[in-house]
């Protein structure tokens, strides 16, 4: 089921999770806001991964955290590090892509 959510003056559709569903709606301010809802403070680091996550979304790549950790950009640990709390899913979300598959 899609929802609507009111997010730095942008309206986007999010699914029952809060992960949005029509990637196009994104932008830095909505993925700020989306980081300050999960407590990250967006670091150029933080971006670096967000930008890595997005570029293997519109290649139509499977993200896992083991393929994250084997990026070059971040390694496992520092990917726990810059987003504590389910890095995966709170990346993607911040991201604005659909949750991965390989997250529960």
């Amino acid at each position: 089921m899609i929802m609507l959510k009111e997010l730095v003056g942008n309206t986007i559709d999010v699914n029952e999770e809060g992960f949005m569903t029509d990637f196009t709606q994104w932008n830095t301010q909505i993925g700020e806001a989306l980081a300050t809802e999960n407590e990250i403070s967006m670091t150029p680091k933080h971006w670096e991964v967000i930008t890595y996550i997005q570029t293997e979304y519109k290649n139509n790549v499977p993200l896992s955290i083991r393929k994250i950790g084997k990026s070059g950009v971040v390694d496992i640990k520092e990917f726990y590090t810059l987003f504590p709390n389910a890095p995966l899913k709170t990346a993607t979300k911040i991201a604005g892509i659909p949750k991965p598959v390989s997250c529960i």
